[in-house]
């Protein structure tokens, strides 16, 4: 078994990973194996990324040949022991499981259960919609941020490399098998700033200013609500998103959030609708408590189509009810309106409150 060691010069994460733990807590982690199943195929390299003494480093374990893996993982777990968190990139999918199926071929008690888990796949992939990328794969997302890795293979390529290497060992090869997994280690820590997303998502967002503006639309004009946005931290690269009408730019640690405003006639429907008269004449639905003042033959029952009262005013959207009363145009109507009355146009807590509930729904979330 060989043990590879490298420290990184001047290399900076670019992310407040202290806030998840002390930097020396954190054990950043990856395997290379030539299958999927850990019964029907061989564990050739774990590697770790680490933070000692104010650096970065690189450190691997290499089986030589295919019987070394129990030597592997035993070198790994003593090195382990000291960490307290455990960051892998879709780790929980397949590196963690495959090592628990090693351990207990070789009737190893080693486990997870004392380390705190950070996935980064699991962290970032919800945000793919924002993010616009085809998929979530470790090097789509280093190509996202522009990272430039030397290697040049996947896993599955360097398979066949490891099975060559083992008949006919080379420094060549060696260093190909171990490069690929040097790149993974680092390109990790590369896109620890991409968890600013997440954040963005699950930290308070700040409203700092609000403004209507109106907009040419064939003929006349549309009215627009722009927010803009203080956020909880800096993302490393721009992103902009359109959905349901609704427009959403960010760069740094801020952004604008564009809003549709309209100014028509909307219903509210009450819910029992049985306790309620329809009045057809006036197209409105009133109480059965104050029904004695109008004539039987100006009313009918209520349904809950027609149980309703029509406000003309000025709205705000909403995907589903997350601020109340709220209003539809028809009683089938999948669009959901708030009124954006005096006393909320001066809530900007409400205003928080509401960005980030529109964030959450332009990404899907």
């Amino acid at each position: 078994m060989r043990i590879e060691k490298k420290k990184l010069e001047n290399f900076i994460i670019g992310y407040p990973l202290e806030q998840i733990a002390p930097l020396d807590k954190i054990l950043f982690f990856d395997i290379e194996t030539t299958g999927f199943t850990a019964k029907n195929s061989s564990l050739y390299l774990i590697g770790s990324a680490y933070y000692s003494g104010g650096e970065w480093y690189i450190k691997q374990w290499f089986a030589d040949y295919y019987e070394e893996e129990r030597d592997v993982l035993e070198t790994f777990f003593t090195f382990a022991s000291s960490y307290t968190h455990l960051v892998h990139f879709n780790g929980n999918n397949f590196d963690l499981p495959y090592v628990l199926q090693k351990c207990g071929q070789y009737g190893l008690s080693y486990h997870f259960d004392d380390f705190k888990g950070l996935d980064l796949y699991r962290r970032i992939s919800p945000y793919k919609f924002f993010l616009n990328t085809p998929n979530c794969k470790q090097k789509t997302l280093e190509n996202f941020l522009g990272i430039d890795r030397k290697d040049k293979y996947n896993g599955g390529q360097l398979i066949n490399i490891y099975h060559t290497y083992v008949k006919n060992p080379t420094d060549y090869l060696y260093k190909l098998l171990i490069l690929h997994n040097s790149d993974d280690m680092k390109g990790m820590l590369q896109l620890l700033p991409l968890l600013s997303y997440h954040d963005l998502f699950n930290k308070e967002i700040k409203v700092k200013k609000v403004q209507a503006a109106s907009y040419p639309d064939n003929g006349s004009s549309r009215q627009m609500l722009h927010m803009k946005l203080a956020f909880p931290c800096v993302i490393p690269r721009p992103v902009s998103v359109v959905s349901n009408g609704c427009c959403f730019s960010g760069e740094g640690g801020e952004g604008m959030l564009k809003v549709p405003v309209y100014e028509e006639e909307l219903k509210y429907f009450y819910s029992n609708y049985k306790d309620y008269y329809y009045l057809p004449a006036e197209d409105t639905a009133i109480h059965k408590s104050v029904s004695s003042f109008v004539d039987k033959t100006y009313r009918v029952q209520a349904t809950a189509a027609t149980c309703y009262t029509r406000k003309f005013s000025t709205y705000l959207p909403q995907w589903d009810v997350q601020i109340e009363p709220f209003f539809k145009r028809d009683y089938k109507s999948k669009e959901l309106f708030f009124e954006l009355t005096e006393e909320r146009k001066k809530d900007r807590e409400l205003f928080s409150m509401y960005a980030a509930y529109l964030l959450h729904k332009m990404a899907g979330i």
